[in-house]
């Protein structure tokens, strides 16, 4: 088993940044894939990043490629989602999830956190 929770969320206005972190508790964290969803009021949980285990690979969205950035750091067992330049747009639960293969599909994670709220204002 593999806990998970996200902290970092919160209210900026557009053009803002926010940082979100999700510790991971349980299995060995190292070994994971480790990636970002996000799920806006009425619409489907969708793919914003993933990272390999070691770091040097990331794979993002086109729709926060360049303003978004994850990272990882496997002593302290946290990974991380830098969002520059924020857009209404972006509003929405982010979650972090641990899976064994990089990818973009929800079904290629297993273990999830239970979100945070971001809210960008215009």
């Amino acid at each position: 088993q593999v806990q998970l929770v996200e902290s970092g969320g919160g209210l900026v206005q557009a053009g803002g940044s926010l940082r979100l972190s999700c510790a991971a508790s349980g299995r060995t964290f190292s070994t994971y894939v480790m990636g970002w969803f996000r799920q806006a009021p009425g619409k489907e949980r969708e793919f914003v990043a993933a990272i390999n285990w070691s770091g040097d690979s990331t794979y993002y969205s086109d729709s926060v490629k360049g303003r978004f950035t994850i990272s990882r750091d496997n002593a302290k067992n946290t990974v991380y989602l830098q969002m520059n330049s924020l857009k209404p747009e972006d509003t929405a639960v982010y979650y972090c999830a641990v899976g064994p293969g990089l990818g973009w599909k929800l079904y290629q994670y297993h273990y999830w956190g239970p979100g945070a709220q971001v809210t960008v204002s215009s």
